[in-house]
């Protein structure tokens, strides 16, 4: 279970602020913390939303700062790299998801992406990928759905990472072809140049390898991420 208190190093750490930035923002009373005797502790869920507002949002200035500090982790985005395999851990793959609805399909996503310890800011990650769905569906043709935020930033998560789910029972999510969709890939990147060089990888593998016949014969999680696996072998074989 994630931390629900922090002291001052874990919020600093938390946030990418120096630890003596951390702490004249307590003496100067502009970040919410209690007293503990002699210490500080913060409340995550109020870290969270002070973040949120305060960096990400209302100051210019902190949030350049931010982006300075939470650098996206650098992975290799060469042709003969397995990027999707590298990113998808066996772990972050979903036989069987109950969701029977494309607004619970989201949350349920997301909720996966909170048990990975990835997601900075989970709210952030929820409001953006239900905006991102209303703007256009990432349903593709063939029953999957490739979802991911509208904007790709260091600062949402800790790492990029990916999750796949196949639900128990198709669902209507906005595909072309007017089909049901059962399998599901969310991206969470943290730059756009690593999200596009994914997504065109993911979309290789979804339709020029037998994947997404061999995610829907597969017994368990398992079974998935090695049909996965073998399919991006096949494509770095033919680019």
């Amino acid at each position: 279970m994630p931390h629900t208190t922090f002291n001052v190093d874990e919020v600093s750490e938390y946030l990418h602020l120096p630890r003596a930035e951390v702490e004249e923002l307590v003496r100067r009373g502009e970040v919410p913390f209690e007293r503990a005797g002699e210490r500080a502790v913060f409340r995550r869920a109020d870290i969270d939303a002070w973040a949120s507002q305060r960096i990400l949002g209302f100051s210019g200035s902190h949030l350049k700062d931010y982006h300075r500090r939470s650098t996206a982790k650098a992975h290799d985005l060469s042709r003969e790299r397995a990027i999707v395999a590298e990113l998808l851990r066996p772990d972050g793959v979903r036989p069987g998801l109950a969701s029977k609805t494309k607004p619970s399909l989201i949350r349920d996503l997301v909720q996966m992406a909170v048990a990975t310890g990835l997601v900075v800011y989970p709210d952030d990650l929820l409001r953006s990928i239900e905006k991102r769905e209303r703007l256009c569906s990432t349903a593709l043709t063939g029953g999957v759905a490739m979802l991911h935020p509208g904007h790709h930033e260091p600062y949402m998560f800790e790492d990029s990472f990916l999750l796949l789910a196949r639900t128990a029972q198709p669902i209507p999510f906005g595909s072309p072809d007017g089909q049901t969709s059962d399998l599901f890939f969310l991206m969470c990147c943290q730059d756009d140049r690593l999200h596009l060089h994914v997504l065109a990888r993911l979309c290789m593998i979804c339709f020029h390898t037998d994947a997404l016949l061999r995610l829907r014969e597969a017994p368990d999680a398992e079974a998935m991420w090695r049909a996965v696996e073998a399919a991006e072998a096949d494509v770095l074989k033919i680019t």
